[in-house]
């Protein structure tokens, strides 16, 4: 018994330290955006802000609100247009039997592991050709192209858990196809378009290079882009600039907090069987 009380505290204690070096910088970041410039310059950065000030985000609040307000449009277009796409295809791929399925998903997992930025060059060609340099769409069905992929895996891996008997019994019912997906798979795959939604919108929200390299001048401007142009243009104003980071962090993790109960089902299920 007291050596399972140890070894307890043990892991414990590892736990919480390896935790504390993770959460250490997302703590530096909140940290200095509250504190005053004039101290971030000194040999010595305070750990704690001795004199809070909120000048970082006002700064940030005037300049880049916009720039937020254009990732979340991207991101929920993205995670929109991807579960248009991936809801069906992990359908077919699970439930319809569609010849060429294993491939598929074979050619899905490669697209997992190509570079961005050889999407990137193959998509700029395109979108000149086609007018979609620096549209919201342009960027929407860019950021489509890595989340439709991995929702499609994740989607596919639930649906498999759905018991065939279910989609049997309404086909003797009389159900077709279109019915047994809206009626049937859609709700009892609840958690895993939770979190496929969620991780498409996170991918389009996260996204550097596909806004740096497929927008230009100031009319559409993501948060990332903006933040980049931050730093290059006001290197000393290190406040704002973390102050930017903190609030762009934020509604990741409010999405994140709120639907952690779904991701968590949506990610096991297809770990696990009956």
């Amino acid at each position: 018994m007291r050596r399972r009380r140890f070894r307890t505290l043990v892991n414990t204690v590892i736990g919480l330290f390896l935790t504390a070096v993770m959460l250490f910088p997302l703590y530096w970041m909140i940290n200095v955006s509250l504190t005053p410039s004039h101290e971030l310059l000194s040999t010595n950065p305070p750990l704690f802000p001795q004199d809070p000030t909120f000048d970082g985000y006002r700064s940030a609040l005037s300049q880049q609100l916009p720039s937020l307000a254009t990732s979340i449009t991207i991101g929920i277009g993205t995670a929109f247009f991807a579960m248009l796409i991936a809801i069906p295809a992990a359908y077919a791929m699970s439930k319809l039997r569609v010849r060429g399925s294993e491939p598929i998903m074979v050619v899905l997992l490669v697209a997992q592991l190509l570079p961005a930025v050889v999407l990137t060059m193959a998509l700029f060609a395109l979108y000149a050709r086609v007018g979609l340099i620096n549209t919201y769409p342009g960027l929407i069905f860019a950021n489509a192209t890595a989340a439709i992929p991995l929702s499609v895996i994740v989607l596919r891996a639930f649906m498999n858990r759905i018991p065939d008997e279910l989609l049997e019994a309404a086909r003797v019912d009389g159900a077709g196809k279109l019915r047994m997906l809206h009626a049937i798979v859609i709700p009892l795959s609840r958690n895993a378009i939770i979190t496929a939604s969620l991780l498409s919108f996170l991918i389009a929200w996260a996204d550097f290079i596909f806004a740096r390299s497929l927008t230009s001048g100031n009319e559409i401007v993501p948060f990332t882009l903006a933040l980049f142009r931050f730093i290059g243009a006001d290197t000393t104003n290190w406040n704002g600039v973390m102050a930017t980071a903190v609030i762009a962090s934020v509604p990741a993790i409010l999405l994140l907090t709120v639907a952690q109960r779904y991701i968590a089902g949506g990610i096991t299920a297809g770990s696990l069987k009956d």
